[in-house]
């Protein structure tokens, strides 16, 4: 069944755990996302940029995750990562996005505040959840060759994010607690503490932006702090090249695509499953 992000994140928040919420760009990632989950009999939150949407088309890929998900057992809400206007999320929530991420975190704060509640509006009472930033999360979902910007990462204030949550209304809220998008040489480190005043201030389930690359203790530890929707996007396009180039490798490699992306669904869907055991620690898999 489709469903707004927030059902599934209020309960993850009562359960103590995560929603993994994870990036598709191409078909093949979106199968593998949601055979994941099945096989774990899990939630799951599928979402596109601006860009992976402009690419698969809005329209087609909510109608291709509401198809799948017909034939599925569990809560997928579909979710658009990244919005950064009030028409790329109307436009969204029109072709059948379940929930939307209004991201104005660049914007000054009056301007982030007044956008943000028009679009919490707007998708409030068409049944779509909003999860707005405040206190911009840097860097690019790809693998740099490089170590963490030293100045690119400004932290969010707690009161300065409870605040925001209070006069917006929305129902996730996304900071900069150490993350960074995208992988890089070093590891980055949360600022625990920061997450969990802002979760114990503000009442609403918290996102964690740039999930690739955290050292699994840390997400525990930000789990457990009040994180209860952690994206992953660079892993999967990680895997997804790496299978794809040993699968065409060689003279005598299958050209036939139908017969050699199985396997590249299959490694993506490996990284997946194990993103999803970790972010639901509390729950006991078969």
């Amino acid at each position: 069944m489709i469903v707004p992000a927030s059902d599934l994140l209020k309960q993850a928040k009562k359960e103590g755990h995560a929603i993994g919420a994870f990036n598709a760009s191409t078909l093949e990632v979106t199968k593998a996302i949601l055979q994941a989950a099945e096989e774990l009999k899990t939630p799951v939150i599928i979402e596109t940029s601006e860009g992976e949407a402009n690419f698969e088309g809005y329209q087609i890929f909510a109608d291709t995750v509401r198809d799948l998900a017909d034939e599925l057992a569990i809560d997928v809400a579909i979710n658009l990562d990244h919005g950064k206007s009030l028409e790329s999320v109307k436009y969204a929530i029109q072709s059948g996005y379940s929930s939307v991420h209004i991201d104005c975190s660049k914007m000054e704060r009056k301007d982030n505040v007044a956008l943000t509640r028009e679009v919490v509006k707007f998708a409030h009472s068409r049944g779509v959840s909003v999860e707005g930033e405040f206190g911009h999360v840097g860097g690019s979902s790809e693998v740099h060759a490089n170590e963490l910007p030293k100045d690119g990462i400004v932290l969010t204030e707690p009161q300065e994010a409870i605040d925001y949550i209070k006069e917006t209304g929305v129902d996730i809220f996304a900071g900069s607690y150490g993350n960074i998008h995208g992988m890089y040489k070093d590891a980055p480190h949360l600022d625990i503490e920061r997450i969990r005043k802002i979760a114990d201030g503000s009442g609403v389930p918290l996102s964690l932006h740039g999930g690739s690359g955290i050292p699994d203790d840390q997400i525990k530890a930000a789990i457990g702090a009040g994180i209860c929707k952690i994206n992953v996007n660079t892993e999967l396009r990680k895997a997804y090249k790496e299978s794809l180039e040993r699968n065409l490798r060689g003279v005598n490699a299958e050209i036939v695509p139908y017969k050699y992306l199985p396997q590249v669904i299959a490694d993506v869907k490996e990284v997946v499953k194990k993103k999803i055991v970790l972010f639901s620690a509390s729950h006991h898999f078969e």
